[in-house]
């Protein structure tokens, strides 16, 4: 398999930013009744900007990766893949990355996902769990001691 590369994002990808935010979000947030606006949107991408990362793939962008690493928790921002490159297995392969990364660490890993985002199935396969909600979101964390030494094992 053609390895993964991270890259720190910079002002220079907010095309190819808000071009992938529109691709991948706007039918959940339309859904979930959120704005949609150029504005909103840069907004989100702008947020905790300083811990986004480019995904690339052969040499290609093809999504965003942002997390808050804390000394006891990471906590997952955002990830977005290009819809030519779901389904690939690339975004299963970036959470078991950064599952392992955490239960090296000895890290929880939480995210909040849209309840309208069929991503929830993947988090759940990956041993994520529901411990609150909003309006909109789930709020999700992974640190089940048990999944944690079942995955530790499979390293």
């Amino acid at each position: 398999m053609i390895p993964i590369v991270y890259r720190r994002a910079m002002e220079s990808d907010l095309t190819f930013l808000l071009d992938l935010l529109l691709k991948t979000m706007t039918q959940h947030l339309i859904a979930a009744a959120l704005p949609t606006t150029r504005d909103s949107h840069l907004q989100r991408i702008k947020y905790k900007f300083e811990h986004a990362a480019i995904i690339e793939y052969n040499h290609i962008p093809i999504g965003l990766l942002k997390t808050e690493k804390g000394r006891a928790h990471i906590e997952l921002i955002q990830i977005q893949i290009d819809p030519r490159y779901q389904g690939k297995g690339l975004g299963k392969k970036i959470l078991k990355d950064l599952i392992n990364e955490a239960i090296y660490e000895g890290k929880s890993i939480s995210l909040h996902v849209l309840k309208t985002n069929k991503a929830q199935k993947l988090y759940f396969s990956l041993g994520f769990e529901i411990i609150g909600e909003d309006e909109h979101s789930y709020h999700m964390k992974y640190s089940n001691k048990d999944k944690i030494l079942k995955n530790r094992s499979a390293l």
